[in-house]
């Protein structure tokens, strides 16, 4: 039975991170002191593109697994049979690069009320990097498997837990033949340990959860990993059929072997019940101006709002920004690199008059899909998203509501900066 026992050993794994990181995160809240999550630590890291690793966040829930690139190896199972060595992967398969916004399931869980889950997340557990590695198409077509049909591709993580789990998600077939990758380099450099060394599962437009870090199997199937479908003992099944699922507390879902729809939104609308944490929801934050002190507006009056949006397997079609707490919004400017999968800039000029204002963004999807406007309350469920809500669930997942990601900025009079002189 997957447990939430206190793991100590989780303490000096976000020390070293947060040694490693020099200050570019910090620790988050963790209720049951066993996952080892360190978030960005400065709104500034959502005012550019691309995120460093140093600011990039860190969520995994097992002891970090020691591994050896030379002596990796990843097995192919189920409808294909294989091995794969680190060395099988650089030199028989392309090399790409994907453009990723990896943003944990959980983030924003830190803001439903009441509380709900164990970490505590705000906006900082999400990041754009490159992911450099081998397509999943081609290794699969190397293997024989030639078209999706249908099928479903489960990868297991190779963390061991303290109990009988097994870390292993499922993602349809389809997708990892669309835009998938086993990588090996982050931002251009080996993967750091803590982000899946020697080799992870990259799910671009998905939920961090998807994209399984230390990946030592992959198993092409008719369906979704359901309990007892890996050749191997323990509990296979919960962090696909049970967590990363989005329902009202006191439900145990149902396990499905197969969905029609993995779109997140749809499922939230009706499609599923009690949907599955895939593509990430549409999120917007702003990074500039931070909040952490005063700003005085340029000579012609301005202050530049910047910050990013993202809407998983869709495009950003539309941001807007409020500065006076909601009561009104004008549009932002998109700008900047524009990948399926990674998140868009925006920036807006505003006209700045001295006092204290909270800022917020919200922004839309290509499908006219708008972040709420704030989280509901437990009871709302299925009707949060027609009242401009996002539904509070007993995980917390997928949560986008722009309300609680206000920024309080301090705006100051050119006449009061000179007078600091």
């Amino acid at each position: 039975m997957v447990t939430e026992r206190p793991r100590e050993s989780r303490r000096g794994e976000i020390d070293a991170i947060v040694e490693r990181k020099a200050g570019g995160v910090t620790e988050t809240r963790d209720a049951a002191e066993k996952y080892t999550v360190v978030g960005a630590a400065s709104r500034r890291t959502f005012a550019n593109w691309v995120t460093p690793i140093a600011e990039h966040f860190v969520c995994h829930r097992n002891d970090m697994p020691d591994t050896d690139a030379d002596s990796w190896t990843v097995s192919l199972a189920g409808e294909v049979d294989g091995e794969l060595a680190m060395a099988d992967l650089r030199e028989e398969h392309p090399t790409v690069a994907v453009a990723h916004t990896m943003v944990c399931a959980g983030n924003g869980r830190g803001h439903h009320r009441p509380e709900t889950g164990s970490v505590q997340w705000g906006f900082e557990a999400a990041g754009t990097a490159f992911w450099t590695g081998a397509p999943l198409e081609s290794i699969l077509r190397a293997h024989g498997v030639t078209a999706p049909d249908g099928k479903w591709l489960t990868a297991v993580g190779g963390d061991r837990s303290d109990g009988e789990d097994v870390f292993a998600r499922s993602i349809p077939l389809a997708k990892a033949f669309d835009d998938c990758i086993l990588a090996w380099e982050m931002n251009g450099r080996a993967l750091p340990r803590e982000h899946g060394y020697p080799v992870r599962l990259i799910v671009p437009g998905w939920y961090g959860v998807n994209s399984v870090k230390w990946v030592e199997e992959l198993r092409v199937a008719d369906s979704m990993v359901v309990e007892g479908s890996l050749d191997r003992p323990g509990e296979h099944a919960f962090w696909q059929q049970r967590a990363y699922r989005i329902h009202p507390a006191g439900i145990e879902p149902a396990s499905n072997e197969t969905v029609e729809t993995v779109d997140t939104w749809a499922q939230l609308d009706g499609a599923v019940e009690h949907p599955y944490a895939f593509d990430a929801t549409v999120m917007s934050v702003i990074g500039r101006p931070d909040g952490e002190s005063p700003v005085t507006p340029r000579l012609d009056g301005t202050i530049d709002v910047r910050g990013v949006a993202w809407a998983g397997d869709d495009a950003v079609e539309r941001v807007e920004v409020s500065t006076d707490a909601g009561e009104s919004w004008d549009d932002a400017t998109l700008f900047g690199p524009e990948y399926a999968g990674a998140w868009r800039l925006f920036r807006y000029e505003w006209d700045a008059e001295p006092g204290r204002h909270a800022l917020l963004s919200r922004a839309t999807d290509e499908r006219g899909r708008r972040q709420p406007s704030r989280i509901s309350e437990p009871e709302a469920w299925r009707d949060a998203l027609e009242a401009d809500e996002f539904p509070w669930n007993e995980g917390g997942y997928a949560a986008n509501a722009c309300e609680p990601n206000a920024v309080t900025v301090d705006v100051r009079s050119r006449d009061e900066e000179g007078s600091f002189g």
